[in-house]
């Protein structure tokens, strides 16, 4: 019999007994599933709610300590006759552009969250094994929403009780009534945001859209703070601060927070239902769309969130953040070309000027750093006393943040010592090379700053903008240059049970740089600051100059002490 009569003679649509029958209600077996899983892991949920609940008592002890008891003891002085009234204009006239600048910015964050790690988190357990069985997803990823939606809504609690406390004191706001309009921003803000984070997690789409938007909210937040601070200082716009509230839930949780003051917005009780309607329908559909958060994705976002945790135990934070950046999908990187030089003394700040402008962002970001810590300079001139240093010590460190973006390259040669073998130099030259591109680059920001500090009248010391950008890079470098993590400063055998100053010193080993460069610089700064002697800002120009060539040393010393640092050839 030939081969055609056998196919027309044997059944074609014979079923194959290899491929495995469909998955059907009969075969869930979820429920005992998860019924067995809660009783294996008792032991280490019953350790694990110890931990949980000793973190808990020691926020709460924080809490109490450092918050309520402050607070009671304002209170019982303002029923004696102290006067907090003072105060209540100023804070009123920022609250508009100021609660839209926090809320926007924790929008941003929460969304941000979920490029990287998102609101359904599961543990890697969960995700490499349990939910690639035959387990209905819902169960299994409900829980870990909703615990994200608490984490989240703890920080807005805590905002809505220290608004309740500041109207209460400086408006004399009924406390009830100032509770309750700051919680209706302070919990349903959060709440929206963790829900946009889900979609963005489960949505390539949203995801794109966020990182393309990310740069212009950024600014958007630094000039709703900016003209928190004009507003602050008599400098309202009643119009455009009309029109921020209205934008979205940023600016109705403003409008809630108005309400009970003399200051507030017509339409409270609308901008309240536009927060609280769309909470409770976001927060119900998203519970549903919780279990359809691809697999693959949450494997993903699994071990991102657990490298990061691993990173900060060990507290090596430029590890975590690197593992953020690099989960969330990296930096727009652009194609851009510079000339080769012909000299060689110019390859490094070649290199330095070729990743930065490959690198927006960062140049984005000093930028945007550069404007509060020019805002905290304006304001420490018009103080005095401890005022004056504390924002003169805030200028400094945001103008240490802003100068340290633009020195990743020097970071980068020293997070792996072999990556500087391309170089003739040692590392401990390499680092002072590293050095011109970020000086140059500070000193033009802190010209422009001086520039526009001179067009709304300021004196001579608007030049002290551009005269500490070299000992910030200084004390950049020295970071740069600190080696591997010393977590054993963290312990000692000396320590008692009460602990020591360990942590302490980690921390100071951690930011010895920046920690340096602040301590000297704010006493004369801040005192240039308030005076308007040019001998009085010769001399803090003459100390940032002395503390630049110090800490430069520095870092050149810490750099030689690198091990395995590249040597020249035949050197």
């Amino acid at each position: 019999m030939s081969g055609a009569d056998l196919a027309a003679v044997e059944p074609l649509d014979e079923p194959a007994e290899d491929i495995p029958a469909e998955w059907t209600a009969d075969d869930d077996w979820t429920d005992e599933t998860l019924a067995l899983l809660r009783e294996m892991r008792a032991p280490h949920r019953r350790r694990r709610a110890g931990q949980i609940g000793y973190a808990l008592y020691c926020v709460l002890l924080v809490l109490v300590v450092w918050g309520a008891i402050p607070s009671l003891g304002m209170f019982i002085q303002a029923s004696m006759g102290t006067d907090y009234t003072a105060h209540g204009p100023a804070l009123l006239a920022a609250m508009p552009s100021g609660i839209a600048a926090v809320g926007l910015a924790t929008v941003l964050l929460l969304v941000r969250d979920g490029l990287w790690r998102g609101p359904v988190v599961p543990p890697r357990a969960t995700a490499d094994w349990l939910l690639a069985h035959p387990v209905r997803p819902h169960p299994v990823l409900r829980p870990w929403f909703w615990l994200s939606c608490a984490l989240v809504l703890f920080p807005g609690l805590v905002t809505a009780c220290g608004g309740m406390v500041a109207l209460g004191l400086t408006a004399r706001v009924p406390l009830p009534a100032a509770l309750g309009w700051c919680l209706a921003g302070g919990a349903c803000l959060p709440l929206l945001a963790t829900c946009a984070g889900l979609l963005v997690e489960r949505s390539d789409r949203a995801a794109r859209w966020v990182r393309r938007l990310t740069p212009y909210a950024t600014v958007l937040v630094v000039a709703l703070g900016t003209q928190s601070a004009l507003a602050a200082a008599g400098h309202r716009v009643g119009w455009l601060e009309r029109l921020e509230l209205w934008s979205g839930p940023w600016g109705w949780a403003g409008i809630a927070a108005l309400a009970p003051t003399r200051a507030a917005v017509p339409g409270a009780w609308v901008a309240a239902g536009l927060l609280v309607v769309p909470t409770v329908a976001c927060l119900v559909l998203a519970d549903r769309a919780a279990a359809s958060v691809p697999l693959h994705r949450l494997r993903e976002r699994a071990r991102a969130a657990a490298g990061v945790l691993a990173a900060l135990r060990t507290v090596e934070l430029r590890a975590a953040r690197l593992a953020v950046t690099e989960a969330s999908g990296g930096s727009r990187r652009l194609r851009v070309r510079l000339p080769v030089p012909r000299r060689p003394w110019l390859v490094v700040p070649w290199r330095d000027a070729l990743a930065l402008l490959r690198s927006p962002a960062r140049l984005g970001r000093a930028v945007v750093l550069t404007v509060p810590a020019l805002l905290c300079g304006v304001l420490a001139h018009g103080l005095r006393g401890i005022p004056s240093l504390a924002a003169t010590a805030a200028a400094l460190v945001l103008g240490y943040l802003a100068i340290a973006q633009l020195l990743e390259p020097a970071r980068v040669e020293t997070d792996d010592i072999r990556r500087a073998s391309w170089s003739p130099y040692p590392v401990s030259g390499l680092m002072l090379r590293h050095a011109v591109v970020p000086t140059l680059l500070g000193v033009l920001l802190g010209l422009a700053c001086s520039l526009v500090l001179l067009l709304s009248g300021g004196a001579a010391t608007v030049w002290l903008a551009p005269a500490v950008v070299p000992a910030l890079v200084g004390a950049g470098l020295v970071n740069a240059c600190r080696g591997a993590s010393r977590q054993d400063l963290m312990y000692s055998p000396k320590q008692g049970a009460g602990g020591g100053t360990g942590p302490a010193v980690f921390a100071a080993w951690y930011a010895a740089g920046p920690a340096v460069a602040v301590l000297v610089l704010t006493v004369p700064f801040a005192t240039a600051l308030r005076g308007t002697a040019p001998a009085q800002v010769g001399i803090a120009v003459l100390w940032a100059l002395v503390l630049a060539a110090g800490l430069l040393r520095w870092a050149w010393g810490r750099a030689r002490a690198l091990p395995g640092q590249a040597r020249p050839a035949g050197g």
